[in-house]
Order: C-alpha cells, then structure tokens, then sequence
C-alpha cells in the first residue's frame, strides 16, 4: 500500500513518513499543495493525508479539485485544533475522515487502516430505502432529480442505517464496523457525521429521516 503524505511541516512529514514506511507501506511526501495535486494526479495512492493550510494551494481546493476529477482515493484531512469550519467544509468537499493536530501515530495508523478496508468490498446493487438512494460509484446519496456527494464516513453510516432498516444501530455498531475500534473516543464522531447526514437529507428534502433512540442508537423512518 502506497501513501501520499501532504504537509508543510517538513519534520511533522518526514516523522510520518518514516513512521508508515516502518509499518510496511510505500510513502511518497510533498510540501505544498501544488506539488501534492501533481503527486494525486498522477500517482496510483492507497491513502492521502492531507494538511488544510498549505502554501501554493490549500488543502481543501486540493481536495476539491481531485474530487472533481473523479480520483476517489481515501483522503484523511489534518487540521489546527480550534478550525471546526474547515473540518466541516473538508467532510462536504469529500474527506474521508480528519484529525486535529496534535494527534498519535497510533490513531493515525488506526484511521488508515480503516479508510482503507473497504475500499473495495462495496456491493454492485445500489442501497435505497424510501425515496432516497446511494449510488456506490460516485458515492452520490440521490433523491428525485437531486444528489450531493457525500464523505466516505457518511456513506458508509447511511449505508450501514439502510442495511439495518426495520432495526436500531447502535453506536458500537458504527464505531467498530467504520472506524475500525472501540475507542469511546469515536463516538462523539458518530453524533456530528449524524448531524452532517440529516441536513444533507434535508437538503434534498427527503422524506427519509434519521431518528434518534435514546441511550440506544438510530434508525431510518419515512420509508414510502
């Protein structure tokens, strides 16, 4: 497996570079944004993670424009502690998941793996329940002639919600099948990658809701 690691700091990048070639996997760096887009572009990556502020060019046009040009390779974004914005704009330009620095090599390991299990199990048969459908190519939740692209967390937590229609998922359940632990950590992440879905359902005005069972989990209702 082959990483691309995106950061300006260059002793923060070459710690992490060394700490994932230790770990077996391929690493290549780059230290501003320009440079990393070329490297993305042109690169065959497993994983890229990715520092918001950049010089040359920031982290989330980088994003934005690889997205747009349909490379869907699994990008963890690392962000200053206090910027929530920018974690929320990064999460609708397509990340896959994010960390504040300053973070463990550990978690980071741990997210990695994560991100990239799944990339290629997904089914060849659109989920849909209600009016609403995920299409797995393009990672698009569709409703009538409306879609918006979503992260790789949320379409997998709306994918995992219509798997289990007619039951709860419980948080443990999105914690450990997702992120890949059981960390109590995670699951505040599980409350805030909720609330990004149902506005994004909103959005779309779907009759599809995500409803909250106390001290339980969530489930979908307004099925058609």
């Amino acid at each position: 497996m082959t990483v691309l690691v995106v950061e300006d700091e260059k002793g923060l990048a070459e710690a992490v570079g060394a700490i994932l070639r230790r770990e077996g996997y391929g690493t290549d760096i780059a230290n501003d944004g320009k440079k990393g887009l070329e490297l993305a572009l042109n690169g065959s990556y497993d994983c890229i993670i990715l520092d918001v502020m950049l010089p040359g060019m920031n982290g989330l046009d980088v994003l934005s424009y690889l997205r747009v040009k349909e490379i869907e390779t699994p990008v963890l974004l690392l962000t200053a502690l206090s910027e929530t914005d920018d974690k929320i704009k990064g999460l609708d330009c397509g990340a896959d998941d994010y960390m504040t620095k300053p973070f463990s090599m550990g978690e980071l390991l741990a997210r990695i793996r994560a991100m990239t299990r799944r990339r290629n199990t997904a089914p060849d048969i659109n989920p849909k329940y209600g009016d609403i459908t995920l299409d797995l190519k393009k990672a698009e939740l569709i409703c009538g002639s409306g879609s918006v692209v979503l992260g790789r967390k949320e379409f997998q937590m709306l994918e995992l919600l219509i798997s289990n229609s007619g039951q709860i998922t419980t948080k443990e359940q999105f914690v450990t099948k997702i992120w890949g632990s059981d960390d109590e950590s995670e699951y505040n992440n599980v409350e805030v990658y909720i609330s990004f879905l149902r506005k994004k359902l909103a959005m779309l005005h779907s009759s599809v809701q995500i409803k909250t069972r106390r001290g339980i989990g969530y489930c979908l209702e307004g099925a058609k």
